[in-house]
């Protein structure tokens, strides 16, 4: 008896709030088909709704707002709907015995519905997960990751906690999907190390995922752009799984993965002729600003002159309601079109002055930088332009920021740096890293070039202000220790002043680390020494020794820009013929794989050092291979257009004057034709030497300029007849030395 006196209670306690149809009660919520039933269920229930039956209602609440179906109520009218109020009373009283699943649930579906962070709910219900954060498995733990993403904690302690756990259980996750959410959200946190055992998990779990799982292959290309990795055999994978599922990809999708691909320099041009096509086909879909300045900026680039101009000629009858970030979207595609459309521009450059106010720094530069790209000209919006860059340049603190504001300034017309901004940017040079010095040098430059006002001492001031730029440009260079964290800072370094006042102290400091150069960095290294066209034997050695060891490693789309700097410095490595064999053999079995362009750029460069692959030749000179390379030609800019257009013809030039064993036909000749007729006309240097040829040797009947060659190798000067002219010796003597040293073969 006293044991079921004692028993009684217990039970009561346990299943007093429980009621008597808990299962029909839970179903009616599942059943329910707008958010008025549910609330009347809340409403009549409320005395007994147990923690399952509120978390039900929670999810039943956030399915309807995404099936978006006739009766849905905004968010606004469901977060302030008096049930949804007694519904977060409710999960406030009863967290404490959700399961971990319904717990986070709540908490991610009320911050949906635009629940504040500071919110006493939100607070707790954080607060109750981290206590139990040890104990989740790894889909709630994703789950509550991205609850603290949308609270803006990508660098919080608690993020930190969840970096650790995800550390120390790599080796036991087998979901990839809630993996590749934690990786994403942990981005930020983590080191070189833990972030390649992620790339390499990922690698070995890929194969467990459905192919249609496009989010989970966009997860991952968006943990690698976090992470500033260009991991070939990943994106590749990930690529594959977006073109399977082209035909169910929207315009969202579409362009975050363009957007992606830009920021890894991942150019995959199947992608991109499927997502032209899809893109396309969408653009009588939208009829609202928002959705059609997303495919402005998403198609436009890719887009022919058709769909170009149906493009602008509709975003310029939207114009008028388009609201700031989407005028300043809209302007930026433009200049990724090569639009000038006058008229469009002027328009949408009047919507930017209108909301010139809003904009933050970095946008300011955007602004400045694209408007100058488009000739775009009006004093009076860049005398606004001015004083609002100057304001925020007085408050500024931060080096980054500072930076940007005075590369803005620089570019205008006119351009000034007085001497309070120039003891500002002298205070925070021993902040500054090696990109926040040369945007200030850049900076300065322009201001010298352009600046005519020697009334004061400010010329000699911004002269000063370069050499203790130089200084400590060299002194970053010498305290730096880590070559991978050089390169982030100098990867993207160029114009002047890094080319003569750093660009030896780099070279010393690459070859003072260049121990550390592997696989993983050998690509990026080798195309800034490209870029900087400068010759260092000793990292050049080291890189063919690297490329030799190493070659299984790395991938065959990172050979173009390990070859390139041994082409474009014309220099052989120690063990030549075994480094460039190599490279060859690692790309023989890959040629169907790479692009056309990257292939034309690689046989061109090849051919600069007279070395011709029989198999590379064979897989560019051929019907199929140039059908291919025509569609993806549709795809670029016209400069970049006729600069592969020309190394086709290069490379075919030399071919058939090198290896005519091969028997490729020459069938550049129309080519050739129309582009000296393009560029034939000589400049004010050319016809200068022209005219004092022909004063020398007689008369312009004995020079001719610009003479073709076969083949179309160009001769500058060509003298006409010249051995007639071997009775007069003292003017072919007279002559001799200009011809030898103005006659130039291109």
């Amino acid at each position: 008896m006293l044991r079921l006196r004692a028993i009684c209670p217990f039970s009561w306690r346990m299943f007093q709030f429980r009621p008597f149809s808990f299962e029909p009660l839970i179903s009616q919520m599942t059943k329910s088909t707008d958010e008025e039933q549910i609330f009347d269920l809340i409403e009549k229930n409320k005395a007994i709704l147990t923690e399952e039956q509120v978390g039900c209602a929670f999810s039943m609440l956030w399915q309807f707002q995404r099936q978006k179906i006739s009766l849905l109520k905004n968010v606004e009218y469901i977060r302030e709907h008096p049930q949804f109020l007694t519904l977060q009373d409710l999960a406030t009283t009863k967290m404490e015995f959700m399961n971990d699943t319904t717990l986070v649930n709540v908490l991610y579906i009320t911050q949906q519905f635009g629940i504040k962070a500071h919110d006493p709910l939100i607070e707790a219900l954080v607060t109750e997960a981290w206590r139990r954060l040890e104990r989740f498995d790894i889909s709630v733990l994703s789950k509550f990751s991205s609850c603290l993403v949308d609270q803006h904690l990508y660098f919080s302690p608690l993020m930190g906690e969840i970096a650790d756990i995800v550390n120390r259980n790599l080796e036991s996750i087998q979901d990839l999907r809630s993996l590749s959410v934690l990786m994403v959200n942990i981005s930020s946190l983590i080191s070189q190390r833990f972030q390649e055992q992620l790339v390499n998990k990922t690698e070995l779990l890929f194969d467990t995922i459905d192919p249609s799982q496009v989010n989970t292959a966009r997860r991952i290309v968006q943990f690698l752009r976090n992470i500033k990795y260009s991991y070939y055999p990943l994106l590749e994978r990930c690529n594959q799984v977006f073109l399977s599922n082209m035909n169910h990809l929207d315009l969202d999708f579409i362009s975050k993965i363009l957007s992606l691909y830009h920021s890894l320099q991942f150019y995959n041009f199947q992608f991109f002729l499927m997502a032209k096509k899809r893109l396309t086909e969408m653009i009588p879909l939208f009829d609202h600003p928002a959705n059609f300045v997303k495919l402005l900026v998403a198609l436009g680039p890719l887009a022919g002159p058709q769909e170009k101009d149906r493009l602008k000629s509709t975003i310029l009858l939207m114009s008028e309601e388009l609201t700031s970030q989407q005028a300043l979207a809209v302007m930026e595609a433009m200049e990724e079109m090569e639009s000038r459309n006058s008229h469009l521009i002027k328009k949408i450059a009047s919507i930017l002055c209108k909301h010139l106010d809003n904009y933050k720094p970095v946008e300011l530069l955007r602004i400045t930088q694209t408007l100058i790209f488009l000739h775009f000209q009006s004093k009076d919006f860049f005398v606004k332009l001015r004083e609002l860059l100057i304001s925020y340049l007085k408050v500024s603190v931060v080096p980054s920021e500072i930076a940007l504001l005075v590369c803005a300034l620089s570019m205008l017309p006119s351009p000034h740096l007085d001497e309070a901004r120039i003891s500002q940017i002298e205070a925070v040079l021993p902040q500054c890293d090696l990109s926040d010095l040369n945007d200030f040098a850049t900076s300065v430059l322009r201001c010298i070039q352009y600046d005519h006002t020697y009334l004061d001492s400010t010329p000699g001031k911004q002269l000063k202000l370069l050499q203790k730029l130089d200084y400590h440009g060299r002194q970053r260079l010498q305290k730096c220790n880590d070559l991978n964290l050089l390169w982030k800072e100098v990867k993207s370094l160029k114009g002047d002043w890094f080319a003569h006042s750093l660009l030896e102290e780099t070279v010393v400091t690459l070859q003072r680390l260049m121990d550390e150069i592997n696989y993983m960095n050998i690509a990026g290294i080798a195309s800034f020494i490209s870029r900087s066209n400068y010759l260092s034997t000793s990292l050049l050695d080291r890189i063919a020794s690297v490329v030799v060891q190493q070659i299984e490693k790395i991938h065959p789309f990172a050979i173009l820009g390990v070859i390139l700097p041994f082409c474009a410095l014309n220099y052989d490595p120690p063990q030549r013929d075994e480094f460039f064999g190599t490279c060859i053999q690692h790309l023989n079995s890959h040629l169907s794989k790479l692009d056309p362009i990257m292939l034309v750029f690689l046989g061109s460069s090849l051919a600069t050092i007279e070395y011709f692959p029989e198999n590379l030749l064979k897989a560019i000179f051929n019907i199929k291979f140039l059908a291919k390379l025509d569609s993806q030609l549709e795809l670029l800019c016209s400069s970049l257009n006729m600069k592969v257009q020309f190394r086709l013809m290069e490379l075919n030039r030399a071919v058939c004057l090198e290896c005519p064993e091969y028997q490729i036909p020459w069938f550049h000749e129309r080519f050739c034709q129309q582009y000296n007729k393009d560029t034939g006309s000589m400049n004010g240097a050319q016809q200068q030497i022209y005219k004092m040829l022909a004063e020398v040797l007689g008369g312009i009947n004995f020079v001719k300029a610009s003479v073709l060659t076969p083949y179309y190798y160009t001769i500058g000067k060509c003298l006409v007849g010249y051995y007639l002219l071997s009775e007069n010796q003292t003017r072919s003597s007279c002559c001799g030395s200009v011809v030898t040293n103005l006659t130039s073969i291109h």
